[in-house]
Order: C-alpha cells, then structure tokens, then sequence
C-alpha cells in the first residue's frame, strides 16, 4: 500500500519552502543592492540636504541605508546612514 503525505506533513513542506524563500530575499537586500525607487528617493532626500553622491555607494543594510562618500555643501565629505524611512541616523566625516 502506498502512502501519501498526510496534510501536516505537506503545510510543514510548505512553511519550509516559505522560510527558505523569505532568508534568500532577505540576504539579497543585506547584500546591499538597492532598488531603483529607493535609490531615486534617496538622491532626492540627498538634494534636499544639498548634498550628492554616486548611487553606486548606497548601500542596504538590515536597519536600512549606509552612504558612502556623501559631498555636502561646503565641499565636505561623508558617511551617512539613513533608517528604512530615510531618516538621517548617523554621520561621520570622511
């Protein structure tokens, strides 16, 4: 006789597919890869802080955003972290 998976065994297959899936797009964005939409809103936080810099050094992190080489008005230069709402949470001069 041949048995078939029973439907608690099937869900937890399920929920462990799930798991798996929600690590791996978590990991892609601890990878620091940032999306077109929050790079844009970002250079534009930046503008209005009169500051700018090459959006190939954003960077995701798990709390949110590390920016590398922020030129502020002035002509001074930056480390700045945003949170996932885009507020400023942390500078250090370069």
């Amino acid at each position: 006789m041949t048995r078939t998976p029973s439907m608690k065994a099937k869900i937890i297959s399920l929920a462990a597919v799930f798991a798996f899936c929600t690590g791996a797009l978590a990991a892609g964005e601890s990878e620091g890869k940032v999306d077109a939409e929050t790079e844009a809103a970002i250079m534009a936080k930046l503008a209005a802080m009169e500051c700018q810099m090459a959006p190939d050094d954003i960077e995701a992190t798990e709390d949110g955003y590390d920016l590398d080489d922020v030129i502020c008005k002035g002509g001074k230069q930056f480390d700045i972290e945003f949170d996932k709402d885009l507020n400023e949470i942390g500078r250090r001069a370069e």
